[in-house]
């Protein structure tokens, strides 16, 4: 394995290098070295990439590249054409593919459909919750829908109250080969309320415990039936689940709750979920609804309300900075479906994003399963994420949506004023760990990177109950991320002293 180093060295050679490559769109391969290590901010010399590597002490492999953003050229790197799992660094290309497919002031719609004649503000027929694939409607925004009803002039339904969540694809979980009862691996389909989450609470009173279940989201907290908690003798597992026709059940260890606490659980029944929390607010505006059923088909008839999400790049300002899964999921799907309509699984979305990415970022060989990245099946390598990172005009589309990276000294401690300027895309998983964007250099340079590394061997050992905190994978994580930060802070400060470099491997 092969590290390339960035070095000082003087205009001459470095043309001499660049005549040398001029054919090649990096520049010449031939080692350069210099005989002092070139200093960074105080003075202090800035150490070597394989010297950080080393030092980081992280098992299994470690790839990167970091190329000029303008032109394109990799200027440093090590394993970048190796395939790692990319996790949530996975959303800043789906974001990408989010903003060409459906652009940035794109809006999605819920909406309710009345079927039949509306007399006197009776619907004669049924009454249909339509879902738009909106990734970001919450409880708040499903009260302002229930509202609107009300402000139509609707007062009585006397037919049946139907969900129709069949604008997306419905999928289980993103990610069958996580725990049950993790919050961030929800069911897919055309409508999701609260991230397709359920908020449970509970309290013990004597030697019983109070348990609720509820979609809560601002003020609003409308107790919800179709997700049912059960608190049983045992110490483990923690949690069990066993989906019902109508409801998603689970239980919880006894001996594994306190006094009192919350958690969010993922909402299996994305529809019925969503109809039921519709319902309770439609009653608070004194309409009736009976208990939801789910439509396969798209109701024909009058449009009598409906709610709009923010714009996209909102929605993708939220997802990245909060890496949801679920928003690129929906956001993804979406993209499909107006670029080749709709299909029947993350992996043939993904395929099609796989084949947008080559087509328009450059992209080699992206070997994405899913848009949110939870899936460790997907591959890319760093050098493949640079190249569609480093496509035209892509910069500018996505780094105002990123998170500026945190820069640390040598004891770990963030450094608030460090004149090197990053924002990215993290991504972890167990024993995975990614980080790709772009770094303004001391020289004001924009570089482009993507860094990976991931422990293969010791993720595939863990157990799937033992996958929310399996031992040492917080420990290891940490070390990644602080590698990755200082692999920054060396480029953004040799290349101010060197003004160029080359690239190896």
């Amino acid at each position: 394995m092969r590290c390339v180093s960035l070095s000082r060295f003087s205009r001459r050679k470095f043309l001499a290098a660049l005549m040398a490559g001029a054919a090649s769109p990096a520049l010449a391969r031939a080692p350069l070295t210099s005989e002092r290590p070139p200093a960074g901010r105080g003075g202090a010399p800035v150490p070597g990439a394989e010297a950080l590597v080393k030092e980081a002490r992280i098992s299994g492999n470690v790839g990167y590249a970091v190329a000029d953003a303008r032109s394109g050229a990799v200027l440093e790197s090590r394993a970048a054409e190796i395939g790692t799992a990319p996790a949530s660094v996975t959303k800043a290309i789906t974001a990408l593919y989010a903003l060409e497919t459906l652009g940035a002031a794109y809006r999605f719609t819920t909406r309710v459909i009345a079927m039949g004649r509306i007399h006197d503000g009776i619907v004669e027929g049924n009454l249909v919750l339509v879902g738009g694939g909106d990734p970001v409607l919450d409880t708040r925004d499903m009260a302002a829908l229930a509202g609107r009803l009300k402000e139509a002039g609707i007062r009585e339904v006397r037919g049946e109250f139907e969900v129709y969540d069949g604008d997306l694809p419905y999928v289980r979980a993103i990610d069958p080969g996580q725990p049950d009862h993790v919050g961030y691996n929800p069911a897919v389909s055309g409508i999701a309320l609260n991230f397709n989450r359920v908020h449970f609470q509970w309290q013990r009173t004597g030697a019983k415990y109070d348990v609720m279940m509820d979609a809560r989201s601002g003020s609003f907290r409308p107790d919800v039936t179709m997700a049912t908690m059960e608190v049983v003798d045992r110490s483990s597992p923690v949690y069990t689940y066993e989906e019902m026709r109508h409801r998603d059940v689970w239980t919880v260890a006894r001996g594994a709750l306190g006094r009192e606490g919350a958690r969010w659980l993922p909402v299996r029944k994305p529809g019925l979920y969503a109809g039921e929390v519709f319902a309770t607010l439609a009653r608070s505006n004194g309409i009736v609804l009976r208990t939801p059923k789910l439509r396969t088909e798209m109701p024909e008839g009058q449009e009598v309300a409906q709610f709009q999400s923010v714009e996209l790049t909102e929605v993708l300002h939220g997802m990245l900075k909060y890496s949801n899964n679920l928003t690129a999921e929906m956001v993804g799907l979406a993209a499909t479906l107006a670029r080749v309509g709709q299909v029947d699984a993350l992996a043939a979305s993904a395929a099609q994003m796989n084949e947008w990415a080559q087509v328009r970022l450059g992209m080699k060989a992206p070997g994405f399963v899913d848009h949110s990245g939870l899936g460790d099946a997907s591959r890319i390598s760093p050098a493949d994420m640079v190249r569609g990172l480093s496509a035209a005009g892509r910069a500018a589309l996505l780094r105002p949506l990123l998170k500026p990276v945190k820069l640390l000294d040598t004891k770990g401690r963030t450094i608030n004023d460090h004149p090197v300027k990053a924002a990215a895309k993290t991504g972890t998983l167990n024993f995975v760990s990614g980080l790709a964007g772009y770094v303004t250099a001391l020289d004001g340079r924009e570089l482009v990177f993507a860094i990976f590394a991931a422990d293969e061997e010791t993720r595939a050992s863990i157990p799937r109950e033992m996958r929310e905190r399996p031992p040492g994978a917080r420990t290891w994580a940490s070390r990644a991320r602080r590698l990755q930060r200082q692999l920054i802070m060396r480029w953004g400060a040799v290349l101010k002293q060197a003004g160029a470099v080359e690239t190896e491997g």
